[in-house]
């Protein structure tokens, strides 16, 4: 049967695209080996942008203020000749009480999103997010891509070296935050790294400089310890070059110092010239208590390597076994014979920040931990977590007893198991 076509002329006409955004977000940027792949930002808000931070921005990424009208704007040229792209000068304001503040920040924060010059992306990364910046910069013999004309370009595997080098630090400085002692291990871990999530990287010239971007919010405290940290290594390697002696060593552990940051610097520094490391504060929420507004670099090289070596041998020797009380889900089991005792590798719920830990149990604890097993709950011990193995290992396990979960316990148990976060905040007291 013939069917007439639709009477399209008494349609609705379709929507018009939406327009395109007043300013376009800048390329992605690379993040640190572990944190995902986070897209820049766009322009922020002119509304919202306070032309104090990004003229301080602006500064720091080496933009030049080169005249304006004093009391009112400057007129900022980028750091070198660029792309087709790159604005030749910008103008900003020094003050929301220019009339036409938010008009000539509108046209500025456009300018820099329009460009492609890496220190254009920095600064509007800095409005967006505030962020303290981490910069670590290593000094490296020519490699192979000399041979093609490319004489600053870093091998492979340079390249990847100071990235390594890079996260690792900051690690030690989320780890420091959350306790000072000379040997961490497996403990804290978890979390330092949960600390580092939101941390992005900005472009990496040649492969021989890094920047970390990391949030106020969430990381001040980790760039915070870096900083004292950092600054407590070298004056302890200093001692230690001009008297033999280690005892700054210890004294710096407060500050930060710690066995996984000397590590991190042996990786910073070995198969380079020399490294150095440049901390700069958010201007929008200005240095933390305790620190300078403008911190000096701090700087390693190859004759550093034997002191930083000796003090990483020396914070594993020193740390102690720390008395804990455990509770954790039964995972493995093993033992050599069907009688006697065997070793336990448990899941910790509570009781110390590891994610796992191998318990060496007697006979009749081995029972205990199997008929728990078995049922599905948990099991709460003491002992002590040695440092050997990084504090993965229990001894002298003793009081093994069974949890007792309800039936929502239980269940609230299994769904968690998966969660990072850890299920400890249902278990029930020691009471």
């Amino acid at each position: 049967m013939h069917r007439n076509p639709p009477d399209r002329d008494r349609r609705q006409p379709p929507p018009l695209p939406a327009a395109p955004p007043a300013y376009a977000a800048h390329p992605a940027r690379p993040g640190l080996p572990g944190h995902g792949d986070p897209a820049d930002p766009a322009a922020p808000d002119p509304a919202r942008v306070d032309p104090a931070v990004l003229g301080a921005l602006l500064r720091r990424h080496g933009w030049q203020r080169r005249g304006g009208a004093a009391g009112r704007f400057g007129r900022w040229t980028p750091p070198a000749a660029g792309p087709g792209n790159a604005p030749a000068s910008i103008l900003v304001p020094e003050s929301r009480a220019f009339p036409d503040c938010t008009d000539l920040l509108e046209e500025a924060l456009a300018a820099l999103a329009r460009s492609a010059l890496p220190a254009a992306r920095e600064v509007l990364y800095g409005l967006g997010v505030p962020s303290d910046e981490v910069r670590w910069e290593r000094r490296v013999p020519q490699g192979p891509a000399a041979a093609y004309g490319l004489p600053g370009e870093a091998a492979w595997n340079v390249q990847e070296q100071l990235r390594s080098a890079a996260r690792r630090l900051l690690l030690a400085g989320a780890l420091a935050d959350r306790a000072r002692v000379g040997y961490h291990g497996a403990r804290h871990r978890a979390r330092a790294e949960r600390a580092l999530d939101g941390v992005l990287v900005g472009p990496a010239p040649a492969g021989r400089a890094l920047t970390a971007y990391v949030p106020v919010a969430g990381g001040r405290g980790t760039v915070a310890r870096l900083h004292h940290a950092l600054h407590a290594a070298r004056e302890a390697v200093d001692y230690r070059r001009a008297t033999g002696r280690m005892e700054a060593f210890d004294a710096a552990v407060p500050a930060g110092v710690s066995r996984e940051l000397a590590d991190a610097l042996i990786a910073l520094v070995r198969g380079s010239e020399g490294a150095r490391i440049a901390l700069a504060w958010a201007p929008a929420a200005g240095p933390p208590p305790g620190c300078a507004a403008r911190p000096e670099p701090v700087e390693f090289s190859p004759g550093d390597l034997p002191a930083l070596r000796e003090a990483a041998a020396r914070y594993t020797r020193a740390e102690p076994a720390v008395p804990v009380r455990l509770s954790g889900t039964v995972v493995r089991m093993r033992r050599s014979a069907p009688g006697g005792g065997g070793t336990v590798r448990l899941r910790v719920l509570s009781g110390a920040e590891i994610a796992y830990a191998r318990v060496a149990l007697d006979e009749d604890a081995y029972r205990v931990a199997g008929r728990a097993h078995l049922a599905g709950v948990p099991i709460r011990l003491a002992g002590r977590l040695q440092r050997r193995g990084g504090f993965r290992r229990l001894t002298d396990a003793e009081d093994v007893a069974p949890v007792p979960l309800d039936e929502v316990q239980r269940d609230r148990l299994m769904k968690s198991l998966d969660d990072p976060s850890g299920p400890a905040d249902f278990l029930p007291g020691d009471d």
